[in-house]
């Protein structure tokens, strides 16, 4: 791979900073993981969809389709955009989860007749989606949920419960997975489906961090009825698609930007200290940062690289993912540990520097290890795939 960007790629990178720089309040500085995350207020939200449509109007959201539904197929410029809003901490791509993994599932593996439905809305950045995938016993072996589908006439009835669904209690759809055939080996008895969460018989609730923010949800599904038509793939395909849009969550590039945004506020944070800035000890913990962003940064684009090439990164995406996964909590642990007792004082202090984001960062980037598969089930992937050592 040539690691460098073409002169059209670095163009699209510096539109999008302009962009940001242009569109964003001059006071927004986000410390979670990603900005809707951090979004309480009505008008805040209300900048959310302005500021989502504005990036649809661009073509911004369909970059990476394919051009016959109105992309570019671009996965690289995709990336890049990835890249920098979550770098400024913009909002707009929802955690990257309705464009970097469902809408990649949607143009995979849905009919046309699905996709001319859906893909406009999502191109036009009208919609949120999320996922129904985790259950209170089905967590990291998703394999193992209870919740059921049965057909009845045009429809399947679904009931059960799931959990942990990122900003699921603000989306307008999302792709559930049910159990449709319990008399099967489990991995063969999981179908797909699109919800309209909207549907009678959905109720949901907001699950908050340790910031109080309410990122998650748990949705409870009573005799709920999806028609036949929203059946993804063929029925007891869900967990083939379901490890195609896991694979797509791994690309580690959500964890790289905010990674980098911790290490260039804290740069910034100690050259206006020169009593930090000359430490040998704080100067090694930087220069040591820089140097594994660095590695992720080059580890990320690799893998988008190979799925432009039309190959499926496994193993590959796992450890991307445990790295920038992991790494994103030690850059803010860092940055944490330099600030001292101030790195403690929350957004609105007088005091706290970084207008408090770096104990945003402390307290809610350690969390998302766990998603798109926990640390242990990604090691099992490098070991088994990448390894082939035995299971």
């Amino acid at each position: 791979m040539d690691f460098r960007f073409s002169a059209e790629d670095e163009k699209f990178r510096q539109e999008v900073r302009d962009f940001c720089e242009r569109e964003l309040p001059p006071d927004w500085m986000m410390g979670e993981f990603f900005a809707e995350e951090g979004l309480e207020t009505e008008e805040e939200w209300v900048f959310y969809h302005q500021f989502k449509r504005k990036m649809g109007a661009r073509g911004w959201l369909s970059i990476g389709w394919p051009k016959q539904y109105g992309g570019q197929a671009s996965r690289m410029k995709f990336a890049i955009l990835e890249d920098e809003i979550n770098y400024y901490g913009a909002p707009g791509l929802d955690a990257s989860l309705t464009y970097g993994i469902v809408t990649p599932t949607l143009i995979g593996h849905c009919n046309e007749e699905q996709k001319k439905k859906h893909l406009p809305p999502l191109a036009r950045g009208e919609v949120i989606w999320c996922e129904g995938f985790s259950e209170p016993n089905a967590g990291s072996d998703v394999a193992v949920l209870i919740s059921r589908a049965v057909k009845e006439g045009d429809y399947f009835v679904a009931n059960g419960q799931k959990t942990w669904s990122s900003l699921g209690h603000h989306a307008d759809w999302g792709i559930f997975l049910f159990r449709t055939d319990p008399n099967v080996p489990r991995h063969k008895g999981i179908s797909m489906f699109l919800v309209d969460m909207t549907s009678p018989g959905i109720t949901r609730n907001p699950i908050k961090n340790r910031l109080s923010h309410a990122t998650w949800c748990e949705t409870f599904l009573d005799n709920v009825k999806i028609p036949q038509e929203n059946l993804v793939g063929e029925l007891g395909q869900g967990w083939e698609i379901t490890m195609n849009t896991l694979n797509n969550e791994r690309s580690g590039m959500q964890w790289l930007s905010t990674s980098r945004r911790g290490l260039h506020r804290i740069i910034k944070y100690v050259k206006e200290r020169p009593n930090l800035a000359k430490n040998p000890i704080i100067r090694h913990k930087v220069a040591n940062l820089a140097i594994e962003v660095e590695l992720s940064r080059l580890f990320c684009y690799y893998i988008e690289y190979l799925r432009a090439q039309g190959k499926t990164p496994i193993h590959e995406a796992s450890m991307v993912k445990v790295f920038s996964a992991d790494l994103s909590v030690r850059v803010a642990d860092t940055c944490f540990e330099i600030m001292g007792l101030h790195g403690q004082l929350a957004r609105g202090s007088k005091w706290a520097p970084l207008s408090g984001t770096i104990m945003e960062a402390y307290l809610g980037f350690s969390p998302w290890t766990m998603a798109g598969g926990s640390p242990e089930i990604q090691k099992n992937v490098i070991a088994t795939m990448g390894l082939r050592l035995p299971r």
